[in-house]
């Protein structure tokens, strides 16, 4: 989690990404929740390894975990130097089995993590597979091969970044391997490096496909997972807060409607997200993620990102604006 997020800019400037909430909740805390769900037994620990993000934002991290039942640590990653160092970075966590994740991405998979094998890697079947690092199989649908952005094609199964290991002491050993070695890929030290080692000294790789894989790396792909999460979740978003004020609207579900919440004279939906204190008038708001306590007055806003604390006052128009900002279309100064 230790990236700056810039690719979400500007709504990165202030929150970490993995914390900007979709449909409600925040997106490492989807992210944990859908591993406990696949991994199916009982979590010990959730390691967070981040930036410099401060106090508060640790804080809301280790709630996180422990409202799954498990210990949070926190670990930081001081510099950009890859995946495998990030995970060095929380080497004082890593034993036994253990699940690896990238906090930007969510997925939804109906099936149960295998411990039998060495390891599992999830993969989706992708349009255009030189974007990503893929896997090629053998007859026996084990993992032969780890290619990173293939130029010509030699698998449609993209890596989306969730990775089970039997035993992290044998992860661990290939990193520090390859870090003692200086071993590097683009001048940082990769995690595939380390998977390419454990699979060529005999580990088997099994894959675990996901049925729908969702990105949250720009502004864009970050407002179309909120709509296939409001999808998802439709029956439980169905009904709205009691602290939620609705007058003379019009909801077109599925929409997620936060505490506090008041629209007026307004058409909403679908697919909108309405973070907590946030007041919405006078607009017609669809495909679109307003975080929270902030106002909109005359907007009609489609496939737009609105931050925290934020004011639009405004024209048909479709943005992205950050934290604590300002657009006045309506003023006359």
């Amino acid at each position: 989690m230790a990236g700056r997020g810039s690719r979400l800019r500007p709504h990165t400037l202030t929150v970490p990404k993995p914390l900007i909430p979709i449909a409600g909740k925040p997106i490492v805390q989807r992210l944990v929740e859908d591993i406990a769900k696949v991994a199916n037994q009982p979590i010990e620990e959730i390691a967070f390894i981040i930036g410099d993000f401060g106090p508060e934002v640790e804080a809301s991290l280790i709630k996180v975990a422990e409202n799954l039942g498990a210990k949070g640590s926190i670990y930081t990653q001081n510099e950009p130097l890859g995946t495998a160092h990030a995970i060095n970075c929380a080497k004082d966590s890593m034993s036994g089995p253990v699940i690896i994740a990238f906090a930007d991405t969510l997925f939804r998979a109906d099936f149960h993590l295998d411990t039998n094998a060495d390891g599992v890697i999830w993969v989706k079947k992708v349009e255009d597979p030189s974007a990503f690092g893929v896997v090629k199989l053998d007859d026996y649908g084990f993992i032969t091969d780890f290619v990173e952005k293939p130029k010509e094609f030699v698998s449609d199964l993209a890596i989306i970044g969730i990775y089970y290991f039997n035993s992290a002491e044998k992860l661990m050993t290939e990193i520090n391997y390859i870090m003692e070695n200086d071993i590097r890929e683009g001048g940082e030290y990769q995690l595939t490096t380390a998977l390419e080692n454990l699979r060529s000294k005999g580990a088997k790789f099994s894959l675990g496909k996901v049925d729908d894989w969702m990105d949250c790396g720009n502004k864009n792909v970050t407002i179309q997972t909120n709509s296939k999460i409001l999808d998802y979740e439709k029956e439980s978003m169905a009904k709205y807060p009691d602290s939620a004020v609705i007058e003379n609207s019009l909801i077109i579900p599925p929409c997620y409607i936060g505490e506090n919440v008041k629209i007026t004279n307004s058409k909403i939906g679908p697919y909108v997200s309405l973070g907590n204190n946030t007041k919405i008038h006078n607009s017609n708001i669809e495909n679109s993620l307003i975080q929270g306590s902030t106002i909109i007055d005359h907007g009609n806003l489609s496939n737009s990102m609105i931050g925290n604390s934020a004011q639009y006052f405004g024209v048909s128009r479709e943005i992205s604006l950050g934290d604590y900002s300002v657009l006045d279309f309506l003023s006359k100064d």
